[in-house]
């Protein structure tokens, strides 16, 4: 994708649980994952609710084939309840911290779904036949009394309206203490994993009782952490390489023909710090919120709190591309420590060519970044641009002086608005963005 200024990305359709604008603002509603499937046919968004909104693309139009076709909701459940821990007296959310789906084997599509403790796999298949004409029950579902039948039926399929299902066919339950961030399906299609603040767990999708702990970073003496891992990652590729990221902005490379507990890292990527830009908030905007391997494999992204970094494997002392998210807000970091904002945990994404990457902002801005070019572009998602095949615009900030006519001041820039949830479609320009509780799905424009 070209991402020049001026460039433009056109708005498909607007997908939401609950519009925001038209009813009250419920807590669980807010969208906290959002998940292409592999094909890109599917998109599944989680919400601070429990519940999982499955979208579908629709087919194009043969009357209007320059016009791409739509995501509409293709199925709604609920994946997770909450739940209290008695022995720690703790109330354990519903919310969805991530959803990742498995490569496709059959009609079915499977996807895993996880809480702060357990990880759901469900089964997602249609149904638009059933079965009539059974011996032993009546149409309505009554049994038949057995000497009154006289003859064999043989029973047949017939039409009904498309039925959904998502049923669960996995729960991995009890192996985390400390709230899950992240889950990551493996190259082999037949393992995962789970990380949590001090642990890697993983998983065979078959077995649900037990799970092999590959990564401990706790302390014996819990006064003397310092750090916690904050996301992990499967190699796209290499069913023996993961990644983990931890709050004081370092990446380990971990290899599991090296040992079975993962503890001695086979890379470390670390950037220096420039002691002359330390302050009280560098430690804190340093962790790492998110990790990303390039669908080559060959690079990986880190999202911290005002950059995103590209690294390339076999280069682990500093990164080979830095990407300035929202530079102009290093001067506000006092405010935002204050509101928790220096806190936020926001994701990052490839495009399918990794020739582009995208992150959100605040002010429901997100942005985009070219890596062949180094040129970006900064969009926003709202209502205002949210009319079917809008253009949207270029937005710009305003750190001081005068300000131009289109820019926005640093100063006006709302807190409460935040991008922090992304995905990009793993073949076309689609990309879909979260913004509190609506969905914005954005693509190419076509001449």
């Amino acid at each position: 994708m070209k991402l020049r200024h001026g460039s433009t990305l056109t708005h498909t359709v607007t997908a939401t649980t609950l519009d925001s604008y038209k009813r009250e603002h419920f807590e669980s509603d807010i969208i906290s994952t959002v998940e292409f499937n592999y094909s890109g046919e599917l998109l599944a968004t989680g919400d601070k609710g429990g519940r999982v909104v499955i979208f579908q693309h629709e087919q194009e139009s043969k009357n209007r084939p320059h016009l791409r076709g739509e995501y509409n909701v293709y199925s709604t459940f609920q994946s997770h309840e909450p739940e209290f821990d008695y022995l720690k007296s703790l109330e354990i959310e519903e919310k969805i911290n991530k959803i990742r789906w498995l490569p496709q084997q059959n009609a079915a599509h499977f996807l895993l779904s996880t809480n702060d403790k357990t990880i759901k796999l469900w089964k997602i298949s249609e149904r638009d036949k059933r079965a009539e004409g059974y011996n032993l029950k009546d149409e309505d579902g009554r049994l038949r009394d057995p000497f009154r039948i006289t003859s064999l039926r043989v029973p047949v399929l017939m039409p009904m309206d498309l039925m959904v299902e998502a049923s669960p066919r996995r729960i991995f339950a009890n192996a985390h203490t400390y709230h899950i961030n992240s889950i990551s399906v493996n190259s082999d299609h037949e393992t995962y994993l789970s990380a949590d603040d001090l642990r890697i767990n993983l998983w065979h999708l078959e077995i649900t009782d037990r799970s092999f702990n590959i990564v401990d970073i706790k302390p014996a003496n819990m006064e003397e952490l310092t750090e916690v891992i904050t996301a992990a990652e499967c190699h796209p590729h290499q069913c023996n390489v993961f990644v983990y990221s931890s709050s004081k902005g370092t990446i380990r490379l971990c290899d599991m023909r090296a040992a079975a507990l993962c503890d001695r890292h086979s890379k470390f990527f670390e950037e220096p710090e420039d002691p002359s830009s330390r302050s009280f908030f560098s430690e804190i905007i340093s962790s790492i919120s998110d990790v990303k391997f390039s669908h080559s494999g060959r690079y990986m992204m880190t999202r911290d709190y005002l950059s995103v970094k590209v690294w390339d494997l076999n280069m682990e002392n500093r990164p080979v591309e830095t990407y300035q998210v929202h530079e102009y807000l290093r001067s506000k970091l006092c405010s935002l420590y204050e509101n928790d904002c220096i806190f936020d945990k926001f994701e990052c994404c490839w495009n399918g060519s990794d020739s582009a990457i995208m992150t959100g902002s605040y002010n429901n801005f997100f942005r985009m970044f070219d890596r062949n070019t180094r040129r970006d572009i900064t969009l926003e998602a709202s209502r205002e641009s949210s009319k079917p095949r809008a253009t949207l615009k270029p937005r710009k900030v305003s750190t001081g002086g005068k300000r131009k006519k289109d820019e926005i001041s640093v100063d006006s820039l709302d807190f409460n608005k935040k991008i922090l949830h992304t995905a990009w479609h793993p073949k076309d320009n689609v990309i879909a963005v979260a913004a509190t509780n609506n969905l914005y799905i954005f693509q190419d424009k076509i001449n």
